[in-house]
């Protein structure tokens, strides 16, 4: 039996960031986050 193809149906980004410690890279991709939640993009979890 053949599977059902996947249909993506949005767009698929990989963000990957780079820094010391404590240099704001979880604040970063929260607020990205949370942006890209308030546009729909996204789903923002505290």
């Amino acid at each position: 039996m053949a599977k059902e193809k996947f249909v993506r149906s949005k767009p698929h980004v990989n963000v990957g960031t780079i820094g010391h410690v404590d240099h704001g890279k979880t604040t970063l991709t929260a607020a990205i986050t949370l942006y890209l939640s308030k546009s729909g993009g996204a789903k923002f979890e505290s």
